[in-house]
């Protein structure tokens, strides 16, 4: 189906270009931030980085699949220990607590290889007092990005914006209590998947997320790296 192009982006970096323009407020701000979810929002994110003059980092948060239906968030758990889980889904799939615990520990292996892949082992930085702007290619259940929220909310960031393209309406209201600012470009009625609304949205790989990172550093080269690493 070819969807008006005033719902769709052509790619993720068009799609954070398109999110830049309502951040530029926080452009050469001291102490800002920006995280973006591997894989596809650190994709998102170098635009943003890239048009405020801003530090580009990762957050590692994993969906925690449904045995049986892995595509079903049952929860989901950040690299910083935080865990956030929907016990209605567990409740509703009669999920065990061994059953919890063996795919905690499968994400938690996915998430070291990740931080060790993207940041050489090294830990998510020191973000108390910062503006930290979370990026992702878009929501769909929200259960990565709001664990991810609540995550940053405990390391005591001091200001908390969340920038994604696209999500379901009846997540806007949602979003909103969770954050500061948001900058959300679309809340479609219809909503069958985050890839509807992008012309191109092939995987994201590795060696993608790490060339957004050399590429921002790059470009910041003669400012700081960003806040001391925790």
């Amino acid at each position: 189906m070819k969807w008006s192009r005033e719902f769709t982006f052509e790619d993720r970096r068009d799609a954070g270009r398109q999110l830049a323009r309502g951040l530029e407020r926080f452009r050469n701000v001291p102490r800002t931030i920006v995280l973006g979810l591997p894989r596809g929002g650190v994709v998102v994110g170098c635009e943003i980085a890239l048009v405020l003059r801003a530090p580009l980092d990762v957050l590692v948060t994993r969906k925690l699949g449904t045995p049986g239906n892995p595509e079903l968030a049952m929860g989901a758990l950040a690299e910083t220990g935080y865990r956030h889980l929907n016990q209605e889904i567990l409740e509703a799939y009669g999920i065990s607590p061994g059953e919890l615990e063996d795919e905690i520990t499968r994400q938690q292996q996915e998430i070291q290889r990740r931080v060790e892949r993207y940041r050489q082992g090294r830990g998510l930085p020191s973000l108390e007092g910062w503006t930290v702007v979370l990026v992702d290619d878009g929501i769909a259940t929200g259960a990565t990005f709001y664990a991810s929220l609540a995550a940053l909310r405990d390391r005591r960031v001091a200001h908390l914006v969340a920038a994604v393209p696209v999500a379901p309406q009846r997540e806007r209201d949602e979003l909103q209590g969770k954050v500061d600012e948001m900058v959300l470009l679309q809340t479609p009625d219809t909503f069958y998947g985050i890839g509807q609304f992008y012309d191109n949205f092939t995987q994201v790989t590795d060696e993608e997320v790490l060339r957004c990172l050399d590429e921002v550093k790059h470009a910041l080269k003669e400012k700081p790296a960003g806040p001391p690493r925790g």
